[in-house]
């Protein structure tokens, strides 16, 4: 488990506009793997709604790039939208690939995938100094591996490890989106006195 305090500011009592800027970090963080998880089950079962479910997973990374304009501008919103979108066009194709049974084109995928994973983490160094980058390459690889392990259960019918699973993986996404709100606060403190 990984816990992020707000260092530099009261523990008992933070500011509307960081508060706001958690509540939206954690949002977007929650949606990412919820339509993930949606995701993986119409794929799984070739449902009808996988076309919607898919383009509704995708906006996520819109919506994230979005998140960090007011901070780091249009072009790192822009560029952190494309690697997140990569990242997940990266794992439905893998699901896909999974599903029936190419394991050789899976396995060039999962290295893909954690190649992105890598892009992401170096991303947010280069715009923040105070991202632990260690913590955070770890907490990232951490998603990757849960949400392949969530994928594989549902592929083997493993349906309560499924469940197991997206909940740490829940959990673990709730402290990315703190880790990523408390260090641009940290970087940006006068813009959330208020």
């Amino acid at each position: 488990m990984y816990y992020y305090s707000m260092r530099g500011m009261s523990e008992t009592c933070i500011s509307k506009s960081a508060s706001d800027l958690k509540n939206h970090m954690r949002m977007l963080w929650e949606q990412h793997v919820f339509w993930t998880r949606l995701t993986i089950v119409s794929l799984v079962f070739s449902l009808p709604d996988s076309d919607a479910v898919v383009a509704r997973l995708l906006r996520n990374s819109v919506d994230m790039g979005n998140l960090l304009k007011p901070y780091y501008g249009d072009q790192a919103a822009e560029r952190y939208a494309h690697l997140i979108q990569e990242h997940l066009v990266i794992a439905a194709d893998l699901i896909k690939a999974a599903k029936v049974g190419d394991q050789t084109i899976a396995a060039t995928l999962e290295k893909k995938w954690y190649a992105n994973g890598d892009e992401i983490v170096a991303f947010w160094y280069s715009i923040n100094p105070f991202l632990p980058l260690t913590d955070f390459r770890k907490m990232f690889y951490d998603h990757l591996a849960m949400t392949k392990a969530e994928a594989v259960y549902m592929l083997q019918h493993d349906y309560q490890s499924s469940v197991d699973v997206f909940e740490r993986i829940e959990s673990e996404a709730l402290q990315m989106a703190d880790l990523l709100s408390t260090i641009i606060i940290q970087q940006f403190p006068s813009v959330f006195l208020t």
